[in-house]
């Protein structure tokens, strides 16, 4: 139990490290001076200490939604798979529970944005919504097609029989399904080449419309959750599609977890680098791929057998 909970501090702690790490990568890649990985806590900080101004226009929502953003993607954190071998682990969550917490999250943060009364704010939970609605699907597909080559529903112990025995015979389907969850993994999180968490259009916002009027403590929740949410997929994608590691004792398994974590962030940022955003009547092929390559990974694993 002791580990669970350390792997739960220790994920929330590195998460505001990894956004950090993308956006010094990206620097780093464009020939421009890095920004410290300590930057995220550094914003945390200062938001925390800035007045929070809310608009005579908003209703309760405003206040309560920030919380209701994060509280989701909390409870989501206890149901990962382990990083250590023998530790404790919740067993019994499928592609369902998790894909439902996180987009309650995404509900909480539409309504957020449509309570600013303002017309970015309905444009971005619009644009949300649009997105989500692609997600969602693909997603569930996706680890369900994992969780059906781990011969467990379980999110927790379908990574733990990855680690343990990896199907080599469903390697088509595997590759398939990591595909998917990559191209997920970016959309979920508002990068490139869905949306970019660095604009300053508000014409091609989507995630910062939303937030567009939050200022001081709420924006710092939002901001938070929106690291939360990332380290999770992260996690996710290290847990399943990289399912090594849990042998070793756990100081060193959590070496290589976090060396995972930032190999994802790599890939993330690398892959930002090299491509542009698309216009957002475009997002519907690209997520239309993940969920072929989703429904792919399923038939080839039928196809191969069990």
């Amino acid at each position: 139990m002791i580990l669970y909970l350390l792997t739960i501090v220790l994920l929330i702690l590195i998460a505001p490290i990894l956004l950090s790490y993308i956006k010094a990568t990206k620097m780093v890649l464009f020939f421009k001076r890095p920004v410290p990985l300590l930057q995220g806590y550094r914003n945390f900080s200062k938001l925390f200490s800035k007045e929070t101004i809310i608009s005579e226009e908003t209703s309760a929502i405003t206040r309560y939604a920030p919380f209701l953003v994060l509280s989701p993607l909390l409870v989501t954190m206890f149901f990962l798979p382990p990083i250590v071998g023998g530790a404790y682990y919740v067993s019994f969550v499928d592609a369902f529970t998790i894909t439902g917490l996180i987009s309650l999250s995404t509900f909480f943060l539409m309504l957020l944005g449509l309570d600013s009364a303002s017309a970015f704010g309905g444009m971005g939970s619009s644009r949300e919504s649009f997105i989500s609605a692609l997600v969602e699907p693909a997603m569930i597909l996706t680890i369900f097609s994992v969780s059906l080559m781990a011969d467990n529903l379980g999110i927790g112990q379908a990574g733990v029989n990855l680690a343990e025995h990896f199907p080599k015979e469903h390697m088509a389907s595997y590759l398939f399904a990591g595909i998917s969850f990559f191209i997920l993994l970016m959309a979920e999180n508002g990068r490139i080449p869905v949306d970019n968490t660095e604009t300053h259009l508000e014409l091609t916002m989507v995630h910062e419309a939303m937030i567009l009027d939050l200022t001081g403590v709420y924006l710092a929740i939002i901001e938070t959750a929106s690291s939360i949410k990332f380290v999770i997929f992260a996690s996710l994608f290290a847990s399943l599609f990289m399912p090594f590691g849990l042998d070793f004792i756990a100081p060193i398994a959590f070496v290589i977890f976090v060396l995972k974590l930032f190999f994802v962030a790599t890939l993330v940022a690398v892959f930002e680098v090299n491509t542009a955003k698309l216009r957002i009547f475009k997002i519907p092929n690209l997520l239309g791929l993940a969920i072929v390559f989703a429904f792919l990974s399923l038939i080839t694993f039928y196809v191969l057998g069990d």
